[in-house]
Formats: structure tokens, C-alpha cells, sequence
């Protein structure tokens, strides 16, 4: 059978960023693919070089909008434990405040994303509508929607009042009574979603292993792996245990998002409960030196952050490994075997972050 080859982007409704996948096809089916990245690449890590190395918190959360405070907090720690500077518990726990604040607004956003790339409108205006309570929390805790910039080198720089954490926990109320009614139903229920993403994109466990898969993509397919069980910020006394699902396919990655949406709303309901009161952050004197690896669990998986300082106001190096970076070669398992319809559900189902992954 003759085969044609299909340029899948780098311009496509699925695609928040520019990446191509050349596709090729036997007839409906694809048999092979191609990925083609570098469209986007603004040459972070040497800029951090040219930096002070303060300034870099900035320019890491500049790396992706969506997942900024992730990047701020992993290079904030890094940062910390080649300084050895001792973070205060309160900022520890606001860290996961917003850090697990970002991976609602994240996993939102992609459901949205999921639900608009087979044409399920509604479902994709409930999931937004819900959106917007988060990023109103966002907005009301650090001034901002998607960027928070509250990291700073020894800790955070706003705190939650007792008043604030009433009314986040209000609106979070609303916003689980609006998931409960209008969007966990329909996910688990509807027959639309279970079409398009059951049996479709299928990554076995030993495939995901092999290929290094991280986040969603890894735990869909029955890894239990999460950088959270590491213990950083707060986890250890909030306490962790990551989400799993087996079947490896785009069904079993929605539902991990699914409940990792509800997990997080816990896990935040606890920080506030916890969160002990004391200072929000500790006077940083000095200078990095040494070389240090940060590793943080981005909504879409690990992030890894390596720094290098030598004793001046500038890093010798910093290097940035990125969740989709490594999602990259489990997708090109993925794809080949399925239909061409299913190409943009399959593709979005790890939740592709061109911008992470480029730099």
C-alpha cells in the first residue's frame, strides 16, 4: 500500500505552541512518526548565565506561564540547598498552596483543551467556567492570574491571612460543587469521551518505563512515580500518594488529571489547616557555589532544574530538563497503529508544553 506522509502542525488548534509531527500514513492509518521541534527556542538556560543569579527567578517563570511557579520554585531550591539556607515552615507551606494552585489551573486548562479537540463545546465551557474560580483564588492570594511570581530565595514573598483562607476556602467549595455537578459526571459517563479516548494512545507500563515517561503519562500507564513523594516544600507533613491508573491508554491519563484536580484541592484545604504561623521568609546573604540538581513534580511531570554557581553574582551553568521533553518519545509509541482522527486526542493527551520543552 502506498504510504503518505501528513505534516501535523506547527500551526493546529491542539498544539498551544508550534511543534510538528510529519505522519506517515497508510491510508487512515499512521505507521510512522516524526517529530520536528525548535520553532520556539529563546535561549533561557544562556540567559540565566548573563543574569544575576536573583534575577533568574523571573526569567525561569517566564520559561511556560502555565507551570511558571513550578519553574520559580525548583530553581529557588536549587538555588537554597547550594546556599544551605533553611526555608521557614510557613513559606514551605505556601509554596504548595500555589504550587498545587497551578496544577488545578493546568489540568483544567488541558481538560478544556481535551473536550474542545473533539468538538464537546459544552463540556469545554463548564471545565473553563470552573477555571476561573482557581485562577480568581490565584488573583485574590499573589496579585496574579497565571504568573504568581511569589518564589523568592528563602521563601515567599506574600502571605494568606486567616480572612483569605476563609474565602479561598469558600470559593473552593463552589468550585467542587461546579466539578461535582457539571464535569466529573460527564467525564466518567459520557459516552462522546469514552469513544474518542478509550483503547486510543495505549503506552504499556513497560514501554513507559522504558521511554523514561513522567507525570500523567507515566502514572496512567501503572507507575507510581510523583516527585512529590520526595518530600519537598511540605509534602512530608501534609503527606503524599500519587494517582494510578493502568489501562495506559487516553482515558486512563484523563482520569489521572481527573483526580489529580480533586487531590490538589485537598491537599490545599490541608496546607491551609496546617500551615503553621511564623515568618514567610529568611535573609539570603552571599553568593552560590557548587553545583546542585532540583527536582520538582510539574503538572505534567518531573522537572528537573541543574545549577551551577562559582562564587560570583552569575551561574556558570543552568540546565532545565522539561516534562515534555521527555513525554516526547512515549508519544511516537503512541501514535502509530491509531487513525488519523485520533492523532490530535492522542497528541494532547500528555499534554504537550512546547514552550518547557524548547526553552
Amino acid at each position: 500500500m502506498a504510504r503518505t506522509v501528513i505534516p501535523f502542525g506547527p500551526q493546529h488548534p491542539v498544539f498551544p505552541e508550534p511543534i510538528q509531527l510529519k505522519l506517515e500514513c497508510e491510508d487512515e492509518r499512521i505507521v510512522g512518526v516524526v517529530p520536528v521541534i525548535g520553532y520556539i527556542s529563546r535561549g533561557i538556560e544562556k540567559a540565566a548565565e548573563l543574569n544575576p543569579f536573583r534575577n533568574n527567578i523571573f526569567l525561569c517563570e517566564r520559561v511556560c506561564g502555565i507551570c511558571s511557579f513550578m519553574h520559580a520554585l525548583c530553581y529557588c531550591q536549587g538555588i537554597e540547598d547550594m546556599m544551605k539556607v533553611e526555608v521557614p515552615s510557613r513559606a514551605r507551606f505556601l509554596r504548595v498552596f500555589w504550587a498545587e494552585l497551578s496544577r488545578m489551573h493546568s489540568h483544567l486548562l488541558w481538560l478544556g483543551l481535551l473536550a474542545d479537540s473533539f468538538g464537546f463545546e459544552s463540556l469545554f465551557m463548564q471545565v473553563w467556567r470552573a477555571r476561573e474560580i482557581i485562577l480568581d483564588i490565584s488573583e485574590m492570594t499573589s496579585g496574579h492570574r497565571i504568573i504568581q511570581s511569589t518564589n523568592v530565595i528563602g521563601g515567599v514573598r506574600r502571605d494568606i491571612d486567616e480572612e483569605m483562607a476563609q474565602k479561598v476556602e469558600e470559593m473552593l467549595a463552589q468550585f467542587k460543587e461546579l466539578a461535582d455537578r457539571s464535569i466529573l459526571p460527564t467525564i466518567l459517563n459520557d459516552p462522546t469521551i469514552k469513544e474518542r479516548t478509550v483503547g486510543k494512545g495505549i503506552l504499556t507500563k513497560e514501554q513507559a518505563e522504558l521511554l523514561a515517561a513522567v507525570g500523567p503519562t507515566l502514572r496512567g500507564s501503572g507507575v507510581a512515580s510523583d516527585m512529590r513523594m520526595t518530600e519537598y516544600a511540605a509534602y512530608k507533613e501534609i503527606g503524599f500518594e500519587p494517582i494510578v491508573e493502568t489501562a495506559g491508554d487516553s482515558y486512563a491519563r484523563t482520569l489521572v488529571r481527573v483526580k489529580e484536580i480533586y487531590q490538589s484541592l485537598d491537599i490545599i484545604l490541608k496546607a491551609l489547616s496546617m500551615m503553621p504561623e511564623g515568618d514567610i521568609a529568611v535573609r539570603v546573604t552571599g553568593r552560590p557555589e557548587g553545583e546542585v540538581v532540583s527536582r520538582v513534580e510539574q503538572p505534567r511531570g518531573e522537572l528537573i532544574y541543574y545549577v551551577k554557581g562559582n562564587g560570583t553574582a552569575n551561574l556558570e551553568r543552568l540546565k532545565i530538563g522539561t516534562p515534555t521533553f521527555a513525554n516526547i518519545p512515549s508519544l511516537l509509541v503512541m501514535l502509530p497503529g491509531c487513525e488519523l482522527a485520533d492523532v490530535p486526542v492522542i497528541t494532547l493527551s500528555i499534554d504537550p508544553c512546547i514552550a518547557c520543552c524548547e526553552r
